[in-house]
């Protein structure tokens, strides 16, 4: 990861199995695996921001997090552009809330550095109603539950602070704290 110049940041990555990324969680052979990996930063009408936890399924069971997921490598001849990386973070936000939203609808909002030097870049959606989003999350759990599938999120909730990260119980992902300031510091008193 490097700066080309104060607006456009140069990332490399190379295609890996799933296998690579599982050493992560091996006690005896763990490897700091990097990843590139978006997210969606819901924030609701009324000030508050959209949490998920992760599902017993996910790579992070249990732990607070934004809906997101890893990139995985773009076909040949597809860029990884900032393009690429919205339409990823859109399509995760309706496969784990839900709630449907157009690429060009999200606004790049940051880019973070995380554990093993994995890399998140981090979309703003356009305020909700809270209520419509959980309608719309309740509506996602009971199709895939009708389907035989688990939810990615196995709960929502919706936070003004990082210090209501606290009150939710059990851990989250390493970046969340700090997009949770940041979210509260953009926020008009």
């Amino acid at each position: 990861m490097s700066w080309r110049d104060p607006e456009t940041l140069l990332l490399s990555w190379y295609r890996a199995t799933y296998r690579l990324f599982l050493l992560r969680h091996d006690p005896e052979h763990g490897l700091p695996v990097p990843s590139v990996f978006v997210s969606v930063v819901q924030p609701t009408d009324d000030g508050r921001l959209l949490v998920g936890r992760g599902a017993s399924s996910t790579s992070y069971p249990g732990a607070w997090q934004l809906p997101g997921g890893t990139m995985e490598p773009t076909g040949t001849g597809v860029a990884l552009d900032t393009e690429c990386l919205r339409r990823h973070a859109a399509r995760e936000l309706v496969e784990e809330v839900g709630y449907l939203v157009t690429s060009e609808d999200l606004e790049l909002w940051t880019v973070t550095r995380g554990h093993h030097g994995s890399v998140g870049v981090h979309f703003r959606a356009p305020a909700r109603p809270a209520d419509a989003l959980t309608e719309k999350y309740a509506r996602l759990v009971a199709a895939e539950v009708a389907q035989g599938r688990s939810p990615e999120l196995d709960r929502i909730a919706f936070i003004r602070s990082p210090t209501e990260l606290g009150e939710l119980g059990g851990t989250c992902v390493n970046v969340l704290p700090v997009l949770a300031a940041r979210h509260a510091a953009s926020m008009p008193s």
